[in-house]
């Protein structure tokens, strides 16, 4: 074998299809793909190819060129008017669920006042390590790597934080080592503050997800909420409507403590697509108090179309 097919041998088991190699002489020049690589990573890959390729015979001077490929990693926020709407457990289980779909999906807890994302995916007590100045994810059993405030600090810690403080904390959520994953979930804070706006300027989501009760109280708040990310042209891929209607669990009479309907009527209202309900089940709540997070046909439901919609984006 001549220099060159003696070195795409070598380096094959090595670069696993990385690797571009062209000969001049006694000179090889290799281009190596890094995309999804940490630094650390790039840097060892480097050094191992090269060493290899000047084990060749008649190979006298070796030049490594890196390059790498951007990964477009969509953020997707979900978001509610108000507090006390079941925001938090829609994205947990919105975030397991794309991954059934098969994407590499990430959770960041942007609710930087009322953590809860630990719990809910079943990770409390774990911190996540720091990379290359970057927080690293921590893996869940749901398959939903998450960085959470809450895992930096303790869960009966008051976080009495000002708004550039809770920013920064967000920023630092937002630009961990997430390699790997394609799409983001965001579980926001409710209402239309500091953390809202810094996330909207400085992280803009491809899309937005609006969680709300029936009641008209509720959706006086979302409304609000789908104004702002309307003002700042981001776009809202939908509503739900959750803690709608309860299944008794004794004589299996349904009842409707929130209303019934309200949230899709003003989805058809507001022109905004509406994505499905979510019923006030005990079988939800003890999975979430729990840290289990269940593939229910409510959310998978819900999941589908979010996953339409970002296939819809190109």
């Amino acid at each position: 074998m001549d220099p060159k097919e003696q070195l795409d041998a070598l380096l094959a088991p090595l670069a696993a299809g990385r690797a571009t190699v062209r000969v001049d002489g006694a000179r090889a020049s290799i281009i190596l793909d890094v995309s999804g690589l940490s630094e650390a990573a790039r840097a060892a890959l480097s050094a191992d190819i090269e060493a290899a390729a000047r084990t060749v015979p008649g190979i006298e001077a070796v030049r490594v060129a890196q390059t790498s490929q951007r990964t477009t990693r969509r953020l997707i926020a979900v978001a509610s008017g108000k507090g006390g709407v079941g925001k938090s457990t829609v994205s947990t289980n919105l975030a397991a669920a794309l991954v059934a779909t098969g994407r590499r999906v990430g959770m960041v807890d942007a609710d930087i006042y009322g953590p809860s994302q630990p719990r809910l995916l079943g990770v409390e007590g774990i911190k996540p390590e720091a990379r290359e100045n970057k927080l690293v994810p921590v893996a869940t059993a749901a398959g939903v790597p998450l960085l959470s405030v809450g895992q930096l600090v303790g869960p009966d810690k008051a976080l009495a934080w000002r708004g550039p403080m809770a920013t920064n904390a967000l920023s630092q959520l937002i630009e961990g080592d997430w390699a790997g994953t394609d799409t983001i979930v965001v579980d926001m804070p409710p209402g239309t503050g500091d953390v809202q706006l810094t996330m909207i300027q400085k992280h803009k989501p491809a899309g937005v997800v609006i969680v709300s009760t029936p009641q008209d109280l509720a959706l006086i708040d979302a409304r609000r909420a789908i104004d702002l990310f309307r003002q700042t042209g981001v776009p809202v891929i939908g509503l739900v409507e959750n803690m709608a209607g309860y299944v008794c669990p004794h004589c299996g009479e349904v009842s409707d403590p929130f209303g019934t309907g309200g949230a899709e009527a003003a989805a058809v209202a507001m022109g905004i697509p509406f994505l499905g309900r979510v019923p006030l089940a005990m079988a939800i709540r003890e999975a979430s108090d729990a840290g289990n997070v269940g593939q229910r046909a409510a959310f998978e439901g819900i999941a589908a179309h979010v996953a339409d919609w970002i296939d819809s984006q190109g």
